[in-house]
């Protein structure tokens, strides 16, 4: 039974070659890549604003090495005054590794209702909060950071942007391989593959395969779709999705 990632590199082939080393029969088919933002070059200034106590909140690790790359570009550190999150324990790793700091994260659900009930969080009135993150997405972390009193600054610090393919042609590829399994990390993504393959192949193959999803919300929208067979790992790190496929 063949698994196809859809995840970003490098993530996804990484993904795909631990599969492999189980034996199983998998391949790498990325939806997207990542360019930088259009607010990275602001994000020196962004952080020196920021006083003792204030937060930053990175939402992936693509904020992570953007936003790192860009300081280091520009010679600057990260401070040390400031109260660091992370929308889970992958991106708090990432962001550990780049500024020694400690980095609380919702142990749970990689979500922002998760992280927003972090007792930290409770209390933040007159606070600053930098949020690192890319183009759009978790507009609810902002909106609630804001209600709560924090003058909320958002950072595009890298920007999704899709991969070309010629669906039909993907669409045979796929099937020909006996492709059974689809793993898919993110709302975009499953539109994404609900476009690029034509409704013959959607109808024969595509709607036919379980896939693997990473929250509730994303079953339900695979669901509406017309998905049938689907199945939400635990949290959207490789080593869920793996348990989840073994």
């Amino acid at each position: 039974m063949t698994i196809l990632v859809t995840r970003p590199s490098p993530q996804g082939e990484a993904l795909v070659s631990r599969l492999r080393a189980l034996g199983r029969v998998a391949w790498s088919f990325p939806l997207i890549n990542f360019t930088p933002g259009r607010e990275l070059n602001t994000l020196g200034q962004a952080l020196g604003a920021l006083g003792d106590g204030d937060l930053v909140f990175a939402l992936s690790q693509h904020a992570v090495s953007f936003a790192h790359a860009q300081l280091q570009q520009q010679r600057l550190h990260w401070p040390t005054s400031a109260h660091y999150f992370a929308i889970g324990r992958t991106t708090a790793l990432a962001l550990h590794q780049v500024n020694g700091m400690d980095v609380r994260y919702p142990l749970d659900r990689e979500i922002s209702e998760v992280l927003l009930q972090l007792p930290e969080l409770q209390n933040i009135a007159g606070k600053k909060a930098l949020v690192l993150r890319g183009n759009g997405g978790r507009e609810l972390l902002a909106e609630t950071l804001a209600a709560r009193g924090a003058d909320v600054t958002l950072c595009e610090c890298y920007q999704r942007c899709p991969i070309h393919y010629d669906g039909a042609e993907e669409a045979m590829r796929w099937q020909s391989r006996d492709v059974k399994t689809i793993v898919v990390t993110s709302g975009e993504m499953l539109q994404q593959l609900l476009t690029l393959i034509p409704l013959w192949y959607r109808e024969n193959w595509l709607f036919k395969c379980r896939l693997l999803v990473v929250s509730e919300r994303l079953a339900k929208l695979a669901q509406e779709m017309g998905w049938q067979d689907i199945q939400v790992a635990d949290s959207a790190d490789n080593d869920a999705l793996l348990r989840a496929l073994q």
